[in-house]
């Protein structure tokens, strides 16, 4: 069994919009009660995932307020508050714990392919934030922001850092990294986590990760696979997981954030699977596909709303 406070499912909402890209708020308010039903550890909210980079900040704010009071302290929420702008974060960190998130998300300060922050901008960033929030602290350490955040770096927020407490391991080699994060890290890292789908997720329980933030897809049937592992049962795990596999490789190396959207339309969760320009929709034979994949896995998204 894990001693670690912080463990479970803890998938990403995703953004439903109306066929003219408005927001729909009562198709997220359906979101929020379709997770909860799945059983979930947490919700995590305006992620990548959640299509964040194509979000106004009032649409963030407005969908800040409407999936926390939704959840109603059901679960816990954490709300990804990620930007280049350490005064923007800390806004958006004071704004998320104001309203009840029981923590927040971010990746460190980049914006567009070469703008970056060193080092010790980068600890001022988190070490703002948490200042801000007073909330636990998750750091995505994901290739999409082109930052390397090496093993003793992680460490040192860590340990100086009162609020940096979770860790979501996205990188190429994350079993590699979270082992050695752990490793190095001992006590202060309270929350190693996987990623990416958990696309790799066997391989980074066996690191030592004791959670996964994965789509919304499907976490009702990860769940499973997750708990048995952490009650020491890894032969069941493996069992589970071997059997998702397939779908959840095709989500993720095939359909990303559009995924989760395609099942929850076809399972009546949100009415439309509408993507933000300049995303292209899902071609319909990789829709059909994901269907197919779906239908033999059965997740409750697929016929929640029926």
């Amino acid at each position: 069994m894990t001693t670690r406070p912080y463990a479970g499912i803890w998938p990403v909402a995703p953004t439903p919009f109306n066929e003219d890209g408005s927001l729909d708020i009562p198709g997220m308010e359906r979101v929020i009660d379709c997770m909860v039903d799945q059983g979930v550890t947490g919700i995590c909210i305006l992620a990548n995932f959640s299509e964040q980079f194509l979000l106004t900040d009032e649409e963030r704010a407005v969908l800040t307020r409407v999936c926390l009071e939704r959840a109603a302290g059901r679960v816990p929420v954490i709300v990804t508050i990620s930007h280049f702008a350490t005064q923007v974060v800390e806004a958006r960190a004071h704004e998320a714990a104001a309203m009840g998130a029981a923590m927040v998300m971010m990746m460190p300060p980049y914006h567009g392919a070469l703008l970056r922050a060193d080092e010790e901008a980068t600890f001022e960033h988190f070490a703002r934030a948490g200042a801000a929030g007073r909330v636990p602290i998750m750091v995505q350490d994901a290739p999409i922001s082109g930052v390397t955040l090496s093993v003793p770096f992680l460490v040192r927020m860590a340990r100086e850092i009162e609020e940096v407490k979770l860790f979501k391991i996205e990188t190429p080699q994350a079993a590699a990294k979270l082992r050695a994060l752990i490793a190095a890290g001992g006590d202060a890292i309270e929350g190693p986590f996987d990623g990416e789908e958990a696309i790799t997720l066997m391989a980074d329980l066996d690191a030592g990760a004791t959670g996964s933030m994965t789509s919304a897809t499907l976490p009702d049937l990860i769940k499973p696979a997750i708990d048995a592992y952490l009650a020491c049962d890894r032969t069941s795990a493996a069992s589970t997981y071997s059997r998702l596999l397939p779908l959840i490789n095709f989500e993720n190396r095939q359909c990303g954030w559009r995924s989760c959207k395609a099942v929850m339309a076809e399972g009546k969760v949100i009415r439309s699977e509408h993507v933000r320009h300049p995303t292209r929709p899902l071609h319909p034979d990789t829709r059909a596909q994901l269907l197919e994949l779906a239908s033999e896995a059965n997740p409750l998204a697929l016929t929640w709303g029926h």
